[in-house]
């Protein structure tokens, strides 16, 4: 038996001859009926190089290389960006330590820069963070900070939102200061009252008053000024009403310019039923409120002390014409250094308007003249010592006084004296001689002009 196991070795390959032992398998001889057969296991090892593998492990590690790359070229990025950032915050962490200590000093834009620049705070934390894919007690702690700096900023800008319309008054105060100061320097004014002048000359340029008055946009019809004759003790008074359509039905009366611009009135009228107006032409005169009433078409009054009506039909006037900017404006009262005045038209007159002549203590119409003036065209129209001015649109900023007629004398002229607007359409315009102003309301605008008139 051992004889035919080496008989056997020779015949197998030369190479598994060298292997040490442990390579190869057992093995075992079995005889059947007188024959030898012989079974050997053998373990061959795997000679076959891993190519694909270490290509592959090559393409990973090349990856891998490139990846690590973009990660330190973004650290670096980020650590220059939050270099230049962390000095901004400590300069914004300053100022922010001062708006809380003096929140005054500071207006809107600089609450809008504050807010823009935590913006690109809180979005460079979270890109640091997302990119490092972890939890860092720094990034962490400064993301809170920016938030806490956030929320104390718009808090003081809440503050002083607050106070932003007290802002608005006293700079609407100093600017009517300096208007009067302006006015001063800009006009070589007659005394109020005196009418030894040729007419008016020029008027300066707008200056706005309030914005918005009664705080609706859908306000576009009303009124505003001063009392052309004001009783002892409310020289300082003004007067305002506004409406969502050529209606009048109250007013509110203002004890000075400060109380006007901080819509703080003194007193309110309304009117009761049946005693309503329509059309927007009225003034305040002698403490007393002149307009125009319908249901019947009359001129009324309004005494502000007694609270007591007075009416008058107007049989001639005509309900037919009106300015071009607002329906209803049939009877258009004014008040200058000569008296009491309304404007309408007739039928007669085929639209041109009428100026007549008020007795204050009859309520009754003196005089009449009847001037070139057609209605229909014009935007407005108002006295100055016993001449009417009339105006009509240039274009939608720019209205322009273009005619006049004097009632002593006849005479009409032609000029071109432009008013700025903010507006295009307006629906009281009218003189005051007690400062020598017009006054307008111009879709919700205060809008008031000192006049320079030509020497004698």
């Amino acid at each position: 038996m051992p004889l035919v196991v080496l008989l056997l070795v020779p015949l197998l390959s030369p190479a598994l001859a060298w292997l040490p032992m442990e390579d190869w398998g057992s093995g075992n001889v079995t005889t059947s009926g007188g024959g030898l057969e012989c079974f050997c296991s053998a373990f061959l090892p795997d000679t076959t190089f891993p190519a694909e593998r270490v290509q592959h492990m090559q393409q990973v590690t090349t990856g891998l290389k490139r990846e690590v790359e973009v990660q330190m070229s973004k650290l670096v990025h980020y650590n220059g960006k939050l270099e230049v950032y962390l000095e901004e915050l400590l300069d914004l962490t300053v100022r922010v330590a001062m708006l809380e200590t003096s929140s005054d000093d500071y207006i809107k834009l600089d609450f809008e820069l504050l807010k823009t620049e935590l913006r690109e705070f809180e979005a460079l934390v979270s890109q640091l963070r997302d990119s490092l894919n972890t939890s860092s007690p720094v990034l962490d702690s400064l993301y809170i900070e920016i938030h806490n700096m956030t929320i104390i900023v718009n808090q003081l800008e809440t503050f002083d939102k607050s106070n932003l319309e007290v802002i608005r008054i006293e700079f609407a105060k100093l600017q009517w200061k300096l208007e009067e100061c302006q006015k001063d320097l800009d006009f070589i004014k007659p005394d109020i009252g005196n009418c030894n002048h040729t007419g008016i000359l020029t008027v300066s340029k707008p200056i706005l008053i309030q914005m918005n008055a009664h705080l609706n946009p859908g306000y576009l019809y009303g009124g505003w000024g001063k009392d052309s004759k004001p009783v002892r003790g409310y020289e300082s008074m003004y007067w305002y009403g506004a409406y969502s359509s050529p209606s009048v039905y109250e007013f509110y009366l203002y004890s000075d310019y400060d109380k006007l611009i901080e819509r703080s009135s003194f007193t309110h009228h309304g009117l009761p039923q049946g005693y309503e107006g329509v059309g927007n032409n009225y003034i305040v005169h002698g403490n007393t409120v002149y307009y125009q009433a319908a249901n019947p078409f009359r001129m009324s009054k309004l005494n502000l002390t007694s609270s007591g009506y007075s009416h008058r039909q107007m049989t001639k006037a005509s309900e037919k014409y009106t300015y071009i900017y607002s329906p209803n404006q049939f009877l258009d009262f004014s008040a200058d250094e000569k008296g009491l005045w309304v404007m309408y038209t007739t039928e007669e007159a085929k639209g041109k308007i009428v100026i007549a002549k008020i007795d204050e203590k009859s309520f009754a119409i003196e005089d009449e003249w009847t001037t070139s003036a057609f209605k229909p065209q014009a935007g407005n129209a108002f006295m100055v010592c016993g001449v009417m001015y009339t105006t009509r649109s240039r274009d939608m900023n720019t209205e322009e006084i273009y005619y006049s007629y004097n009632t002593k004398t006849g005479e009409e002229k032609h000029m071109s004296i432009l008013l700025q607007k903010f507006q295009e359409k307006f629906v009281n315009l009218h003189y005051n001689p007690t400062d020598q102003r017009l006054y307008m309301y111009n879709n919700g605008y205060f809008v008031s002009y000192n006049v320079k008139f030509g020497k004698e």
